[in-house]
């Protein structure tokens, strides 16, 4: 994932945040199941959506040590 995709990503706020990783979340069961029954295409997809799913809570939490520190 480059810097400029991760920015865009930091640029969310957090209802966004929420609903990509909770659709990044529904992609990873699915693309699990596809691989489970030998239908994967893209094996290298797996890698690629837990890194984003990674990227995401991260900027999550991120967000919530700033908010907290706020406070």
């Amino acid at each position: 994932m480059k810097s400029s995709e991760i920015q865009k990503i930091r640029e969310l706020s957090e209802a966004e945040l929420e609903k990509k990783l909770q659709d990044l979340k529904e992609e990873l069961f699915n693309l699990r199941f596809q691989h489970a029954i030998n239908q994967l295409e893209n094996p290298m997809r797996l890698k690629a959506v837990k890194k984003e799913i990674a990227i995401v809570k991260t900027i999550i939490r991120e967000n919530e040590l700033k908010n907290g520190a706020e406070a």
